[in-house]
C-alpha cells in the first residue's frame, strides 16, 4: 500500500510499524505534525498519546515508560531538543531504549523555523553530561523517515540505548510517496531488565547513580565497550563512486542536493560520486575510507562544518588531499549550482 504523505507523518507510520506503544511530547515547528499524527493514530489503536506540559516533562515521561520496557518515543526541534539533553543522558546512563526524533531548525537560541543541520554535534557527540553516545540515524527521504524510525526502535532495544532520528525541516515538511510496511514488528522481551512490579522483574534495577567511584568507572567502561560493539551497525550508501575523481558527501537533505550535483557534474565530464552516511553514530568509518580514500572530497551541509569535522577526523588521506566545505546556515539551502562550482574548483575545471 502506498500513500502520498509528509515526512513528519511518515515517522509515526514507522513508529506504529515498530510496535511503539506510547508517545509523549510537545509540539514545535517544524516537527509539530509528528505530534499531530500521534494524537490522531495512537488513541484509536489503543496506544497512549499525551501532550506533556513541556519538553522536559516529555523526556522524563519517556524515561519512566522506558523503564517498564515500553516502546516509547518523542519528537521535537531546536530549543525543545536542547531541553531534553539531561533526560537523554539519564536514558543512556540507565541503559534505557527510546526513540527521539529531531526535525532540525536553525539556531542558536530561537533561530527560526527554517531547515538547518547544526544539531549534528549535539546528537552525535552527546549533548548532555557524561561519557555517553546516542545511536543516530539520518534519513534522506520520506520513505526513510518511516524506515529509519523502525530501525531506530530495533537498535534502541538491541543495545538498550537512546536512538535519535536526525532529520531537518525539509524532510519533515516535504511530501513523497510512502510504501507503508505490511506488518508490525514483534515486541522485544524486556523481562531481563525492565521494572514492572511483577514477579518476573522484581529483581531488576534501573539506575544511573553509582556512588562508589570504582563501581561507577566499571559502569562507564561497560558503556564504552557497548559503544565499540555498536560500530558493526555503521551503514552508508554510495552512488557512482567506482571511477570517481571527486567524492561529494552529505547527510539528510544535503545528500539529495549533493546527488543532484553528482549527476550534473557527470554530464560535464567530471567524474563525481556520492558518499552518504545513514548512521551518524556509529559513524561509518570503514565505508568512508573505502569510498573516499585517495580522492578529493567536497562536504555539503547546512551548518558551520560540524559534519565536515568528522570527515576530517575519520578519513585517512594524503597531505595533498583536499577536503572542502560548501555550506549555508540560517535556514538557507545549499544550491546545486554552488555545489557544482565548488566541485569544479577542486578538480581544476573552469565553467
Amino acid at each position: 500500500m502506498r500513500k502520498f504523505i509528509r515526512g513528519n507523518e511518515a515517522v509515526i507510520i514507522g513508529a506504529l510499524s515498530a510496535g511503539c506503544e506510547a508517545y509523549y511530547g510537545y509540539p514545535i515547528t517544524p516537527a509539530s505534525e509528528i505530534a499531530h499524527a500521534a494524537a490522531e493514530y495512537f488513541p484509536v489503536l489503543g496506544k497512549e498519546f499525551l501532550q506533556a506540559e513541556c519538553e522536559t516533562g516529555a523526556i522524563n515521561m519517556i524515561y519512566g515508560a522506558a523503564s517498564t520496557g515500553k516502546l516509547v518515543m518523542t519528537a521535537s526541534s531546536g530549543p525543545g531538543i536542547s531541553l531534553m539533553q539531561e533526560g537523554l543522558s539519564y536514558l543512556a546512563g540507565s541503559q534505557l531504549p527510546a526513540v527521539i526524533v529531531n526535525v532540525m531548525r536553525t539556531g542558536p537560541g530561537l533561530g527560526n523555523i527554517g531547515p538547518e543541520q547544526a544539531d549534528y554535534n549535539q546528537a552525535v557527540k552527546g549533548g548532555g553530561h557524561g561519557n555517553y553516545r546516542n545511536i543516530v540515524l539520518a534519513p534522506a527521504s520520506v520513505q526513510e523517515m518511516c524506515d529509519l524510525t523502525i530501525r531506530a526502535f530495533e537498535l534502541a532495544f538491541q543495545y538498550r540505548n537512546p536512538a535519535i532520528v536526525l532529520a531537518d525541516a525539509v524532510l519533515g515538511q516535504m511530501m513523497e510517496s510512502l510504501h507503508i510496511p505490511d506488518k508490525v514488528m514483534e515486541s522485544p522481551c524486556t523481562d531481563s531488565w525492565a521494572v514492572r512490579g511483577d514477579s518476573c522483574t522484581r529483581n531488576n534495577l534501573i539506575t544511573s547513580i553509582y556512588l562508589d567511584p570504582d563501581r561507577h568507572e566499571q559502569h562507564n567502561q561497560m558503556l564504552q565497550d557497548k559503544y565499540e560493539n555498536m560500530q558493526k551497525e555503521a551503514s552508508a550508501m554510495t552512488y557512482r563512486i567506482k571511477d570517481a575523481e571527486i567524492i561529494l558527501t552529505g547527510y539528510g537533505s544535503s545528500a539529495r542536493i549533493a546527488r543532484s550535483a553528482v549527476d550534473a557534474l557527470r554530464e560535464e565530464g567530471i567524474r563525481a560520486g556520492l558518499f552518504r552516511p545513514i548512521t551518524l553514530s556509529p559513524f561509518p568509518i570503514q565505508q568512508l575510507n573505502s569510498a573516499a580514500m585517495g580522492r578529493n572530497v567536497l562536504v555539503v551541509e547546512m551548518s558551520n562544518g560540524q559534519y565536515r569535522n568528522d570527515i576530517l577526523l575519520h578519513l585517512e588521506r594524503a597531505k595533498d588531499t583536499k577536503v572542502e566545505l560548501i555550506n549555508r546556515m540560517g535556514g538557507n539551502l545549499v544550491r546545486v549550482d554552488d555545489v557544482i562550482t565548488a566541485a569544479r574548483n577542486i578538480v581544476g575545471v573552469k565553467a
